[in-house]
């Protein structure tokens, strides 16, 4: 049998997770790396690391309000690690791009014109799949114009509730009048997806005030939905002044998610992972990258990196004293520093074949065993029994996860964690 415990145990966005990773001693070359890895059809992913303010459930790697001399600072260091990784991969090309943070739109107009610039000059970044993050607060006209005439394809906000006291009890001193500006701006500026993040689990949300929301997000008719349960962490602002949970509160987490699910679905929404949920159209992008299989370049401070066998960034913090102190170091390097891998994890055959898996379960489509064999020469069943076991426990059918299956991804995807991992991460000390 198969105990997963609580559903709601950690988000398996990447594997290994960046507790994980540790100093790499010696450094590796960059170029060193990279060669020999196809790179084609890579990911390029932006860290920008600054808000307006740090919300009460966020544990990303960001500073708010930062002194304007720093994103100055930030931007012209940016530009140089870009141009010295462009330099150990000639020839990438990258299928497609995210801006993420952070709130990229903390920028000021001209300072994303300027990080746009930079990547185009040091990258050769083109039009095609590009993703970039956003806020109520800094949605304005003159940003979404730079994102539009830029070719960003999708703007993803993150709203949270529309109700105000909602949003406020989740640590996000928003108000909706500002929320539904910004939603028409985006809407105004261009053809660019829409997508809205919203959570559930809120303390004093009910089914009724969730349902609220999600009417209130469906007025917009975003091409896609993200909906995150509510997770109190350590060192975030929720964390510090938590109480005990409420018993209930996964139950209730439970069947928030299951009936936004089930109303997504009936509204035309298709699910495509526990949190993610697209209406199908014309905005559906032709995706040549597979997160499965393809690499991903990270550029700024906070970014991580992925080839085959290697992970890697700069270190990871998350109360604010020991984010400055890592931005400042960021901020002091010299231009030889972004020549080599600082922090990361070395992923051996079998972490290679365990990665590709999660990156596949966890999707509603789920694993194809066809593709697993091409890559690994290997069975998937055969190099993972567990699989079977989530199959008796009514979890999976098959390759993918049944509907109860996706509703528990929080707590499958923990479960399966390596060993060497698990200890890895458990090793990490919380800052």
């Amino acid at each position: 049998m198969v105990n997963l415990g609580s559903p709601y145990q950690g988000y398996l966005y990447a594997y290994p997770h960046k507790t994980a990773y540790r100093p790499l001693d010696p450094r590796p070359r960059l170029a060193d790396v990279w060669a020999g890895e196809d790179t084609a059809k890579l990911f390029l992913y932006v860290h920008v690391p600054y808000c307006e303010m740090r919300c009460g459930f966020c544990n990303l790697f960001t500073r708010a309000n930062p002194p304007h001399e720093q994103v100055t600072a930030y931007l012209a260091q940016l530009g140089r690690q870009a141009a010295r990784v462009a330099a150990a991969m000639p020839g990438a090309r990258f299928a497609r791009a995210a801006i993420g943070g952070g709130t990229p739109t903390y920028l000021t107009a001209p300072e994303l014109t300027e990080l746009f610039d930079l990547l185009q000059r040091t990258t050769g970044l083109e039009r095609g799949p590009l993703s970039v993050e956003t806020s109520p607060a800094t949605a304005t006209p003159d940003r979404l114009a730079v994102l539009n005439e830029r070719g960003a394809s999708r703007i993803s906000i993150g709203v949270q509730s529309f109700l105000d006291a909602e949003a406020h009890a989740a640590g996000r001193p928003q108000h909706r009048a500002e929320v539904d500006r910004a939603l028409d701006a985006i809407r105004a500026a261009g053809p660019a997806a829409l997508n809205i993040d919203l959570i559930y689990g809120i303390p004093g949300q009910t089914r009724a005030t969730w349902d609220e929301s999600l009417s209130a997000a469906l007025r917009w008719r975003p091409e896609e939905l993200y909906l995150y349960p509510l997770y109190v962490r350590p060192m975030t602002g929720l964390g510090r002044r938590a109480t005990p949970a409420d018993p209930d509160w996964d139950a209730q987490r439970l069947e928030l998610y299951r009936h936004a699910a089930e109303r997504l679905r009936t509204e035309g929404y298709e699910q495509l992972s526990m949190r993610q949920f697209r209406r199908p159209g014309d905005h559906e992008a032709v995706d040549e990258y597979s997160c499965q299989d393809d690499g991903m370049v990270g550029l700024g401070c906070g970014a991580r990196s992925y080839t085959t066998d290697l992970h890697y960034s700069f270190d990871y913090a998350v109360g604010v004293r020991h984010v400055r102190g890592i931005l400042a170091d960021y901020l002091a390097r010299p231009a030889a520093d972004f020549d080599v891998a600082e922090v990361g994890f070395a992923l051996d055959a079998a972490e290679q074949r365990r990665r590709w898996l999660l990156k596949s379960l966890l999707r509603a489509e789920g694993a194809d065993p066809a593709a697993y064999a091409a890559r690994f020469g290997t069975g998937l069943d055969e190099d993972f029994p567990a699989l079977a076991r989530l199959r008796d426990a009514g979890y999976a059918e098959g390759h993918r996860l049944t509907a109860d299956g996706l509703a528990h991804s929080d707590a499958i995807g923990p479960w399966l964690v390596s060993e060497g991992v698990r200890k890895a991460m458990a090793g990490h000390v919380t800052r």
